[in-house]
């Protein structure tokens, strides 16, 4: 190298880029190595940064796993309440937006989330924030969907068979048992079948 020849200095990214590329790099690791790969250690390596870069940000392996619940639920979020806001107002219109936003979402995760998902229901405190993100679905869902319930509310039960559904269902699609549509049809119409359902004694949730 000549002397004239100088090296290009590194930009130094912002607090809030660097988390976002050391999440990337982790939904990599994941998605190429499988959950069980994923550590604090591994995660600077691939993303070419020391050690106390990536502790600084996640501090424990439970918290880049929280971290990565929690970028996926905000992504879940955001494509539903877009897609919400620019539906159609009536029960096959906003319980098409639920079915194909999960599934979609599922979908732009591929594989990974599964693991992911497996892997906070391993651990007692990522459980609990599992559940949390959930709740705060369900609610979003039962608000969306009780003005056209048959019974006016929809219990917590139905709720959580719904989620239930929405789960298997979007993660055959990720691992290719069905395809996307099939897997969407098929939660929009347990979606429909649940809101019609008459019941008493509902059990509400609080929003």
């Amino acid at each position: 190298m000549s002397s004239t020849e100088t090296s290009a200095p590194r930009r130094r990214l912002s607090r809030e880029d660097r988390l976002r590329q050391l999440l990337d790099v982790a939904w990599q690791l994941v998605r190429e190595e499988g959950t069980e790969a994923l550590t604090l250690g591994r995660v600077a390596e691939m993303a070419g940064v020391t050690k106390p870069v990536v502790y600084d940000h996640f501090i424990t392996r439970a918290g880049l796993l929280a971290a990565l619940y929690k970028d996926f639920d905000e992504r879940q979020n955001a494509l539903m309440d877009a897609a919400l806001e620019a539906s159609e107002a009536s029960l096959e219109g906003r319980a098409w937006v639920i079915a194909s936003a999960y599934v979609d979402c599922v979908l732009l995760q591929g594989r990974e989330i599964p693991g992911v998902i497996a892997a906070l229901t391993g651990a007692p405190e990522l459980e609990t924030l599992k559940r949390e993100y959930e709740m705060i679905f369900l609610a979003k869902c039962r608000d969306v969907l009780a003005p056209f319930a048959a019974s006016g509310d929809i219990t917590l039960a139905s709720l959580r068979a719904m989620l239930g559904a929405a789960e298997a269902l979007s993660h055959a699609a990720a691992s290719g048992e069905i395809s996307p549509g099939d897997a969407q049809e098929e939660l929009l119409e347990t979606i429909k079948a649940m809101v019609n359902r008459r019941r008493s004694g509902e059990i509400k949730i609080n929003p």
